[in-house]
């Protein structure tokens, strides 16, 4: 087991207190609520659960499973203790009591007993290394998508949830929405023929049309260990919170921020999700000295080994559309489904024909896979897989050329430069 880097238990109480207060911070106690007062299960039968990273997005799957019987939250992390208050609010607000902690450093929560399973909503480049060290200390995951920020680090999440025999989930939630599954249904039971081409359209990317100057740092922002592995820059506000989406340093930018939806969905009703395509091109725009560097607007175009090819684009309205030689299937969110002929949409799928996976709660299924330790419906290997084809679809169009992948080896073929980008050097003293 690698050594990782540790904050210091003098500087982590500092921090906290000089914001939260002390009471945030007393030893944990036994309160009504572990006896099962108040409507919630007694502790031996409910799931104990923490937030990791307390955005926008973090609270919202908070709010998800708080509204699910059987589940308790009893902890709050964030490095900006502005949104930590907000998380702790939410919670305690629930609850009606003052009983979750707050913690500035996730390696705080993970050594807590108690909790079973986390949820993490971070920055994405620190969804792996939480993630894993998640794993070692016993706790099943609800990680937000995308998986990883390099194809090296998703892989290193699969191999710690197996090793460890962690439940994992993506928060790719469209797999637990009933139109997306049954549009699936349609193309993996040939009702449109042989499937011969998918479309997939993202939104564009946002410009930044300024040059940021560095600021303060915010007294509530812990900002080195919002940075952690990825490269030290000077603060401004334009990187952190909502914006890091659009940095390189940190994501692949909308190719991963809906990609990881719309590709999950593309290979889910393709059949590969535990593999992917064997070429890919593509040609992107890249703002010059820019911030926000990563591409707004893209067009890439993966080959499949069985002939089935991808485009992933940006422009109009977010969705996927499957070709066959018979017919055609198209998905959106807002249960939108639209076939060619139309009375596919009225087919019904036979007993004997192929059922996808079904779930009609992404947070319910979580809960309900880490009570039964089987695997959910976005399980680690295929959330690795799909976000795997963000993160070809950046480097062809870093390159600009086409590339060669073996999706079984995960390499590129006869390729170094290209095979140089599936990871990144992370900034010391944080390793996989």
């Amino acid at each position: 087991m690698k050594k990782q880097a540790r904050l210091s238990r003098r500087r982590f109480l500092g921090d906290a207190i000089g914001s939260m207060g002390a009471a945030m911070l007393a030893p944990y106690v036994i309160t009504t609520n572990a006896l099962g007062a108040a409507g919630i299960p007694p502790a031996s039968e409910r799931i104990v659960m923490a937030n990791i990273g307390s955005g926008g997005q973090g609270r919202y799957d908070t709010q998800n499973f708080l509204n699910l019987p059987g589940v308790e939250v009893v902890a709050v992390c964030d490095v900006d203790k502005k949104m930590l208050q907000k998380g702790l609010n939410l919670v305690n607000e629930h609850y009606g009591n003052q009983d979750c902690r707050g913690y500035s450093d996730f390696r705080e929560v993970l050594a807590r007993s108690d909790i079973d399973a986390i949820n993490i909503g971070t920055v994405d480049h620190w969804h792996v290394l939480i993630g894993i060290a998640a794993c070692r200390a016993g706790k099943d995951i609800y990680c937000q998508k995308p998986l990883s920020a390099t194809i090296a680090e998703g892989r290193a999440m699969v191999e710690a949830v197996n090793r460890y025999r962690r439940v994992l989930q993506v928060g790719t939630q469209q797999r637990s929405e009933a139109n997306f599954r049954y549009a699936c249904e349609l193309v993996r039971n040939g009702r449109i023929g042989r499937l011969t081409r998918i479309d997939v359209y993202l939104p564009a990317g946002p410009t930044l049309n300024k040059t940021p100057q560095p600021q303060p740092v915010p007294p509530e922002l812990d900002y080195e260990m919002w940075q952690g592995p990825a490269p030290a820059h000077p603060y401004c506000e334009e990187r952190v919170h909502w914006n890091f989406r659009w940095i390189m340093d940190y994501t692949p930018g909308m190719l991963s921020d809906w990609g990881a939806h719309h590709i999950d969905i593309a290979q889910w009703g393709h059949g590969t999700e535990l593999s992917g395509p064997v070429e890919i091109e593509g040609t992107g725009y890249f703002p010059p000295d820019s911030l926000w560097d990563a591409p707004p607007t893209f067009d890439v175009r993966y080959t499949y080994s069985d002939g089935v090819t991808l485009r992933c684009t940006t422009g109009g309205n977010p969705r996927i559309e499957f070709f066959g030689t018979e017919g055609a299937v198209k998905v959106a969110r807002g249960n939108w489904l639209e076939t060619t002929p139309r009375s596919l949409a009225r087919s019904t799928i036979a007993p004997g024909e192929i059922h996808l996976y079904e779930s009609r709660n992404h947070y319910a299924d979580f809960i309900q896979c880490v009570r039964s330790r089987q695997q959910p419906a976005a399980p680690v290997e295929i959330g690795h897989r799909s976000v795997t084809i963000c993160h070809l679809g950046l480097i062809a169009c870093r390159l600009g050329r086409k590339l060669r992948w073996d999706p079984q080896r995960e390499a590129f073929i006869g390729d170094a430069e290209a095979d140089g980008l599936r990871s990144r050097p992370m900034r010391a003293p944080w390793t996989l």
